[in-house]
């Protein structure tokens, strides 16, 4: 591999943006049909340096070369026309549009008179469906299909090329385990036709099963490239972040407190059934199974965004009833949504007013809001919670994932909850932020409160939790104590195989 010319390589790009040195001076290869990880934390400059490769910036040295060329990278279609695809993690889809619209978006095939050939066009497209075997086709609305479809859309773009590299940016986000398996085998057919893959993704099985060679990048620099089979975990960590990770089982030294929320025999249509749990002040309560299982519907029940059909909320053991949103944040309640982009944030906005939106109401001093409480609250939080960034001024579309995500729980912990429920902590975020994310969750339990965590990764609710409920189908099947699981009977009961209460 060493003798080939790279598919693909950039050298010594610099790129600033006011204040900041985003990249300093970064090389980066991919050879043919090589699988190699782009790794780092959230902030490292992995982001930018592949919007510098897709045309988006420009910077202010280096150079990029695709083979034996040397090429200036204008805009993404020019990328694209040198063989660069790039597969987003933030899908970019038309929804009104069809399948075969979206692929082939900007390059139709025409007949006479420049009108669209559709009859090739779902042809062309129905064939490339046919690769990724997915259960729709080319003329399906897009709109019409699931996340993880819409996902599988976005992959079937980088087959419509003669591609020299594909760059994939956290593809399996969206994906069930079925459709990793689809997603690998076409990474290794493209691999088989001599196509570099560059791989970003924070998780470090799909990087130790499909990658040959990981490059790492910290704080907008080039740290070093590993041989996948040659490293481990540690190694890969501790170049990212410089430091050794804690990753025991969660083991509490606080006394907890009374029971700051009890659900008896909740349910909600056909989303989930008959449910019942406590969560003590103090204690961390992790939900775990499967896509459907019904953990986020409880979440968002309890939360008043669900009309739950039957059962019982108590709070502080008093029956409550909760409708919405206002409720429960008026009864303490508070909820840091899996989707922090989409539902917990405004991308546009700086940094305070997206911590003081859900209170602006309490901020204001006749007519206008009070800038200063304003600024005390989020200098309060970013000092609590260790937010990086120049100053409330930054637009939070501007942050890393893991800083987006602290502003998240800042807004809501400025609200002094009694239960905070915490959906997919730290999903899309880099290892050296989960770690601070689960030493936070730690940490607000031992200060009194009691939490609530929604995970699809069994290491993190191991980790933080201090009982675990598992869930399949909508029913609680076993509720586990730290001291007594074990990844077998977890496994066991998110399967629906035992319906036996453990704790």
């Amino acid at each position: 591999m060493t003798e080939q010319t790279p598919a693909l390589r950039l050298e010594g790009i610099v790129k600033t943006f006011p204040g900041v040195r985003a990249l300093d001076n970064v090389s980066f290869s991919v050879m043919p049909g090589e699988v190699h990880a782009l790794m780092g934390e959230n902030g490292a400059g992995k982001s930018t340096l592949m919007k510098v490769l897709g045309g988006i910036y420009q910077p202010e040295e280096g150079r990029i070369v695709v083979g034996e060329e040397s090429v200036v990278m204008t805009s993404p279609l020019e990328a694209k026309s040198k063989g660069i695809v790039f597969i987003h993690q933030e899908l970019s889809l038309a929804e009104e549009l069809s399948v075969a619209e979206n692929i082939y978006l900007g390059e139709l095939p025409r007949k006479r008179f420049g009108l669209v050939d559709w009859d090739r066009l779902y042809a062309q497209t129905d064939e490339i469906l046919q690769k990724l075997k997915v259960g729709f086709d080319a003329r399906t609305r897009v709109g019409d299909l699931s996340i993880a479809n819409q996902q599988m859309v976005e992959i079937a773009r980088a087959l419509t090329v003669d591609a020299k590299a594909v760059i994939f940016d956290e593809p399996t986000a969206s994906l069930t385990d079925a459709e990793k398996v689809v997603l690998f085998d076409v990474i290794a057919d493209l691999q088989s036709h001599g196509v570099g893959i560059i791989y970003i993704s924070h998780r470090m099985e799909e990087i130790f099963k499909i990658t040959d060679r990981i490059s790492v990048l910290r704080d907008g620099q080039y740290r070093g490239t590993l041989t996948t089979a040659e490293t481990n975990e540690d190694e890969v960590t501790q170049l990212m972040i410089g430091r050794k990770l804690d990753l025991r089982r969660n083991v509490s030294h606080h006394e907890l407190g009374g029971v700051a929320i009890e659900v008896r025999n909740l349910s909600c249509g056909d989303l989930f059934h008959d449910v019942s749990f406590k969560v003590r002040r103090g204690e961390v309560v992790g939900f775990y199974g499967l896509v459907g299982a019904g953990r986020t519907e409880i979440a968002e029940t309890l939360f008043g965004l669900r009309e739950p059909s039957a059962g019982t909320i108590l709070l502080d053991g008093e029956e409550t009833v909760i409708h919405s949103p206002i409720d429960a944040i008026a009864k303490g309640i508070s909820l840091v949504p899996e989707d922090r982009k989409g539902q917990g944030l405004v991308l546009g906005m700086n940094c305070r007013d997206n911590m003081t939106l859900p209170q602006i109401d309490d901020l204001k001093a006749g007519p206008f809001v009070a800038e200063g409480s304003e600024i005390a609250i989020f200098d309060q939080y970013r000092d609590r919670l260790d937010i990086r960034t120049p100053g409330w001024k930054q637009q939070v579309g501007n942050l890393s994932g893991g800083n987006q995500q602290k502003i998240v729980i800042g807004k809501w912990l400025s609200m002094h909850p009694n239960v905070l429920i915490v959906d997919e902590p730290t999903r899309g975020i880099d290892v050296g932020s989960k770690s601070e994310i689960h030493n936070l969750i730690r940490e607000l339990a031992a200060q009194g409160y009691a939490v609530i965590v929604i995970s699809s990764e069994m290491p993190e609710v191991l980790h933080v939790s201090d009982r675990i409920v598992a869930m399949y189908s909508g029913r609680i099947m076993c509720t586990f104590t730290s001291e007594e699981v074990t990844e077998d009977n977890l496994i066991q009961a998110i399967s629906g195989i035992t319906t036996d209460t453990a704790a």
